[in-house]
């Protein structure tokens, strides 16, 4: 008799089979056409090392040929980029897109012209109780692919800013697990949000919990951990050596006090914690998470200076965060990680490859190589003094930015040129 486990896993699998395109093992003759033809792309995609001036083909939803040149009567739908950045559509590893289930959730498809995001992961917004409807009723009827880290307290943020997890019984582990194991084609794992202003003084209860979610699942699943003003400086450390190899520790960089004033994060006095780097050796994924009140550039520069790099960068955007000046999204935070010195190279992969490896549901999810999905996201890269601020009101200076020019998800353009029938995966 096959375990629940067992058939778990295996429709996980047939689900992330079935999500591929068909077209993927048909192959084009000589007379037909690309559904939509890319040109005079300036193309990076640091997955492959390519870089410059490409033409790229898209048939039936997948990358079909990318090449120096491909002749505009090759395809059906001809979009010229006129030479701007062309990347693997990004992916967003901590967004709040469960618009009608949570208090903070935004539809991801309206993120699109602010983010070129292709992929999202909805960060916690619904816990075990309220996941169902978020995967029946929101991720269907959404171009933008989306996933989901499932919220240990079992309402998720329906509650916020009410804090839900003052009552540590709302953390469930069982039906937690559960609610992971029954969805492993699209949940990621478990999230847990463990500021003060969160969990009271819970101590570290609520990551256990999470992590005992994850491993009673009986499917890889993976805790994101939110942090910013944990309740005291030791229980940081606590936090950082609960956490596993493939484990997200999302607001890295949060320099958001405890209630009491004190700074109590990765970075303490200027000094970056030894269990952050110990964290960071064994393969904890360090995630920017800037939102609202998440990102401070002297946490941020004192911790990269330190031996603590971003893996990820992501934009906990939400309905307060997306209004707030530090404008948290995703091409706009890329953007501050290339005035703090990184390359350009390096802002895409954290924006596109990294994250899709830690989704890893779709395969070349996160490149260009011929039969990866057909996820673009197209960006000007405006040159010219900038200025940035974070979440602590810190001001720093660039000399260039990204601005959103174009999404395509599943080889359907958001805009002009209009598929007919407008169809997606």
């Amino acid at each position: 008799m096959h375990s629940r486990r067992k058939l778990v896993t295996a429709g996980a699998a047939l689900a992330t089979l079935g999500a591929l395109p068909a077209a993927a093992l048909a192959a084009m003759g000589p007379d037909d056409k690309f559904d939509l033809l890319l040109r005079n792309a300036n193309v990076l995609d640091p997955s492959q090392g390519l870089s410059g001036k490409r033409d790229i083909g898209i048939r039936y939803g997948v990358i079909e040929a990318i090449e120096a040149n491909i002749a505009a009567e090759r395809g059906l739908r001809v979009l010229d980029v006129g030479g701007k950045l062309v990347t693997p559509g990004l992916v967003d590893l901590h967004a709040h897109t469960y618009a009608f289930g949570s208090a903070i959730g935004i539809p991801a498809d309206e993120l699109t012209a602010n983010q070129c995001t292709t992929t999202v992961v909805s960060a916690g917004d619904a816990g075990a109780y309220n996941l169902a409807g978020f995967r029946r009723f929101v991720v269907p009827g959404s171009r933008t692919r989306q996933f989901a880290f499932v919220h240990i307290a079992v309402a998720g943020l329906a509650g916020f800013p009410v804090p839900e997890l003052y009552n540590i019984d709302y953390a469930q582990v069982d039906v937690t697990a559960r609610a992971v194991a029954e969805n492993a084609d699209f949940v990621l794992g478990v999230k847990v949000r463990m500021s003060e202003n969160v969990i009271a003084r819970h101590g570290v209860e609520p990551l256990k919990r999470a992590i005992s979610a994850c491993e009673r699942s009986g499917v890889p699943a993976k805790v994101m951990c939110h942090i910013g003003g944990v309740a005291d400086r030791a229980l940081m450390s606590q936090i950082l050596d609960l956490l596993r190899p493939g484990d997200v520790l999302t607001h890295c960089y949060s320099g958001a006090p405890n209630i009491a004033g004190d700074a109590t994060n990765i970075v303490q006095d200027g000094k970056l914690l030894p269990a952050a780097l110990a964290a960071k050796r064994r393969g904890v994924v360090f995630d920017v998470g800037h939102g609202g009140g998440s990102f401070d550039y002297t946490i941020a520069e004192a911790a990269v200076a330190q031996g603590c790099a971003p893996d990820t960068i992501s934009s906990d955007i939400h309905v307060f965060s997306g209004n707030t000046p530090g404008m948290p999204y995703l091409p706009w935070v890329m953007s501050k990680f290339i005035g703090m010195g990184f390359t350009l190279e390096q802002v895409v992969t954290m924006a596109t490859a990294a994250p899709a490896r830690v989704i890893g549901r779709v395969p070349k999810l996160g490149t260009l190589q011929k039969g990866a999905p057909a996820d673009l996201s197209i960006l000007e890269m405006i040159e010219g003094a900038v200025s940035f601020v974070d979440t602590r009101n810190n001001k720093r200076d660039g000399k260039m930015h990204l601005r959103p020019a174009g999404t395509v998800v599943a080889g359907v353009a958001f805009g002009r040129p209009y598929q007919a029938p407008f169809t997606v995966r």
